[in-house]
């Protein structure tokens, strides 16, 4: 880890802020615990002289927090709260909690997430938004589903008492609204498309619609953070790390991923091996007559193949082109 003058954690909260800092080869740590200000932050970073680090755990001010700051320091370290296990040992006051973590900082054993000043990381609260309202439709459906089954019904058959068609009227009304906001994101889905290059060569992609390219682009923003495809199926929760202790395996385990790529990629597999033809569709018929794969880990297989394709055309930034070797 490169070494700097001045080593600054940040616990932040609506009410206040802690501020732990350190300067190099000195073990004496000044902390203060103050009314949250961030234009009293900026003063405050700004008073030291040399190269100066920060870092703040990933929340939800913690995107904001990154542009704001990121002029002020040298380097912006936001860090995993699921890794900092030390964190969860002893008193646990704001400014321990800074302590803490400036100590985790010195020492190098944080685990950062990744963050940018592109203006395209804010189409992830267009598709955070989009996911929350298809969760939304999906309950209403299944709500009014409940309603007939339970009098015995197939949906849309008619119900003989007023409750029950009081009900199902207005679960239809609100299902009814929410598909035409469903309609007003996919404009904008489509919009996004029609700008954004890497978007577009995503779409290019068998099984990749216009939303999922949308939502990968908006996941991965810059794909020269992964440098193998390895550690991009291990982000999508496509690769387990292997437990290894005294040259004996004890079993996988799966990592902490991203929930919204792996089902943009099994979804996918999903569609593309079940196409009459393709050029993935033959790569999953070979894995199941040639190498006796059961269908389960072929179309798994077939997941992972295609987020290797993504990761290709967003780092090459060309659209996807069919070679009997790729797939």
């Amino acid at each position: 880890m490169k070494k700097y003058d001045h080593y600054l954690a940040l616990d932040w909260a609506q009410s206040n802020m802690a501020v732990a800092h350190a300067v190099k080869d000195s073990d004496q740590v000044e902390t203060i615990d103050v009314v949250s200000d961030i234009k009293a932050l900026k003063s405050y970073l700004k008073q030291f002289r040399g190269t100066k680090i920060l870092t703040f755990e990933e929340t939800s001010p913690a995107h904001w927090l990154y542009t704001e700051l990121v002029d002020v320091v040298d380097e912006i370290i936001v860090c995993e709260p699921y890794a900092n296990h030390m964190m969860k040992t002893g008193p646990k006051t704001d400014r321990v909690d800074a302590i803490k973590l400036l100590k985790l900082l010195r020492n190098n054993m944080l685990k950062p997430v990744f963050h940018c000043t592109d203006e395209f990381v804010n189409v992830r609260k267009i598709v955070s938004a989009y996911d929350d309202l298809i969760t939304s439709i999906v309950q209403l459906k299944n709500r009014r589903s409940a309603v007939f089954r339970a009098r015995g019904k197939r949906v849309g058959g008619e119900l003989d008492l007023r409750e029950d068609r009081f009900v199902v009227e207005n679960l239809e009304a609100l299902i009814l609204s929410h598909e035409e906001l469903r309609l007003k994101y996919e404009k904008e889905f489509r919009n996004i498309h029609r700008k954004n290059k890497m978007v577009k060569n995503l779409g290019t992609l068998p099984g990749i619609g216009l939303i999922n390219s949308v939502k990968i682009a908006a996941a991965v923003i810059d794909p020269k953070r992964f440098s193998h495809k390895t550690g991009f199926w291990l982000y999508c929760g496509l690769q387990k790390y292997e437990l290894i202790s005294g040259g004996r395996s004890y079993g996988k385990r799966s990592p902490r991923f991203s929930r919204k790529l792996k089902c943009v990629f099994k979804t996918a597999a999903l569609i593309t091996t079940r196409m009459e033809k393709g050029p993935l569709k033959n790569y999953y018929q070979d894995l199941i007559k040639n190498r006796n794969y059961p269908e389960h880990q072929a179309r798994h297989a077939v997941a992972r193949r295609i987020a290797a394709l993504a990761l290709g055309v967003m780092k090459s930034n060309k659209e996807f082109e069919f070679k009997e070797q790729a797939c």
